[in-house]
């Protein structure tokens, strides 16, 4: 219990930060940005609580919060207009922001693992990154090709 509190709390703290770099940074409207934020929240504690099932806890709670967001974005979804059009107010880098500084909190607690890797990090995280910016652009190529786009 005392995990899905945690993990609760979590995620309406990084709303509210959510939420308030889209109000100052971004100069959104303070109705819409309470929306989307709220929308993005719903699907995140959705997303947790699927994959806090008994049946469904076997796999990572990332999965099951994409599989939701992709779900309630896609046209098999009666709310997806509402839902695209309410989370679109909501500014990529507002999001990013907070989750990029959890995500190196994440990391610095485990400093003295990566002082075991030392110098052999750089290269796995050099064809990491390589890897992934070659083929998110070969995808990208194909997709607008088809898409008639280039």
């Amino acid at each position: 219990m005392t995990k899905v509190i945690d993990t609760c709390s979590i995620l309406v703290l990084t709303a509210l930060i959510c939420f308030a770099a889209n109000m100052v940074g971004y100069k959104g409207e303070l109705q819409t940005s309470l929306l989307g934020v709220g929308v993005i929240l719903a699907i995140g504690v959705l997303g947790f609580g699927i994959s806090q099932l008994p049946l469904l806890n076997k796999t990572y709670t990332i999965i099951w919060v994409s599989l939701l967001a992709i779900f309630a974005s896609s046209p098999l979804c009666p709310w997806s207009g509402w839902i695209v059009a309410t989370t679109s107010k909501i500014q990529f880098m507002a999001v990013a922001t907070p989750l990029l500084a959890y995500a190196g909190l994440a990391v610095g607690k485990d400093l003295a693992m990566f002082k075991k890797l030392s110098w052999r990090i750089i290269p796995v995280a050099l064809a990491v990154c390589a890897g992934t910016f070659l083929f998110a652009a070969i995808i990208a190529h194909f997709a607008l090709k088809w898409e008639g786009a280039i």
